[in-house]
């Protein structure tokens, strides 16, 4: 069999090894030839093509982004897309597709899939959000990282007598803000599944640092708002693509809170440190078993599916059921992250 990867969306650490583990587990055990399209279904569309052996793939385990390119383009949001995807499978005698990718490269999946292309998801995301697997390839990595800078900055919070803000991304859902914030002891932690009140969080900081602290550690996730009703007015902003504008809540909190406290505040937002650099182990063991598990299930037959850890078991899930969904934090971390602050 011919087979197509591609990866499109943001880069994770892990892409690479789940890359990897397509290539070697479809070339040595079933004997598929596999290529690459550069730059997500961009690539498809314009037939920008590459083989993938496993003698190029050495050394890639520990390397982040993509060796594929990768970017926010999808076929059927654009005049044409579609049938530009189809003749370029024909063309490259393309029998099946690996979409390795976050919600939108998953979307653009399951519409190729119901023209009639065999299609396989794995799902990447540092925000986690994606609907059906507990956890995505890039996750485990952001929060490490997210986790590290909160150590740091709590040292020059307590040096200085600070409230630090520090922003992560989590566009629809605060994974990385929750759980980071929790393996960091942040005082206070904002995600975009409960709107604050910053008059709350101002009652809350003035009596911490009267009564026992000087210092604070607020961890915001970028998609974070305020409730209705409540004294902060505040409209989320948004790129060219729909992105949210990094450093926008964190810079609107900092202005908050130094005004009614009357605390030294800053902000730092972490923003594409978050996604770079080395994947942790977890990272490379997880998108090397999704990589085992896709290749393994076209080589079956299956088709129209993603792959998905749930529990400790690594499942397929109808490509179809997760469109339009959100994996948001469930409500018992959610409260782990109220009740330690």
């Amino acid at each position: 069999m011919r087979v197509g990867v591609l990866t499109g969306g943001g880069d994770v650490p892990g892409l690479n090894a789940a890359i990897r583990a397509v290539v070697k587990r479809g070339e040595g055990a079933h004997g598929h030839s596999i290529v690459g399209f550069r730059n997500g279904w961009k690539g498809v569309v314009e037939g920008d093509v590459r083989p993938l052996v496993r003698d190029e793939l050495r050394n890639v385990l520990a390397t982040g982004g993509t060796l594929l390119g990768t970017s926010r383009f999808h076929p059927h949001r654009n005049p044409g897309g579609v049938e530009a995807v189809l003749a370029t499978l024909e063309q490259e005698r393309i029998e099946a597709l690996i979409c390795i990718g976050g919600d939108g490269t998953l979307g653009a999946a399951s519409e190729i899939a119901a023209a009639g292309v065999r299609v396989i998801g794995i799902p990447k995301t540092i925000d986690n959000d994606v609907w059906g697997t507990d956890r995505s390839i890039g996750f485990d990595t952001a929060v490490t990282i997210a986790t590290e800078a909160i150590d740091r900055i709590h040292t020059t919070a307590e040096s200085h007598n600070r409230v630090m803000i520090v922003e992560v991304m989590g566009r629809h859902a605060g994974w990385i803000a929750v759980t980071s914030g929790i393996a960091g002891g942040a005082e206070i932690v904002l995600a975009p599944e409960e709107p604050f009140d910053i008059e709350r969080i101002e009652k809350f900081l003035v009596h911490r640092h009267r009564a026992h602290a000087s210092f604070s550690i607020v961890v915001v996730a970028e998609g974070a708002v305020p409730a209705d009703g409540t004294a902060m007015s505040y409209q989320t902003e948004v790129g060219q693509f729909g992105e949210i504008v990094a450093g926008a809540i964190g810079e609107r909190l900092k202005s908050e809170i130094a005004q009614r406290t009357g605390f030294d505040t800053r902000v730092t937002v972490l923003g594409h440190v978050q996604r770079g650099g080395i994947p942790t182990a977890s990272d490379r063991i997880l998108a090397s078993r999704f990589g085992v598990a896709a290749i393994d299930a076209l080589s079956e037959g299956r088709s129209d599916v993603m792959t998905a850890l749930r529990g400790d078991r690594i499942e397929l899930v109808d490509i179809a059921d997760i469109a339009g969904k959100v994996q948001y934090v469930p409500e018992d971390l959610l409260r782990v992250a109220r009740e330690l602050a």
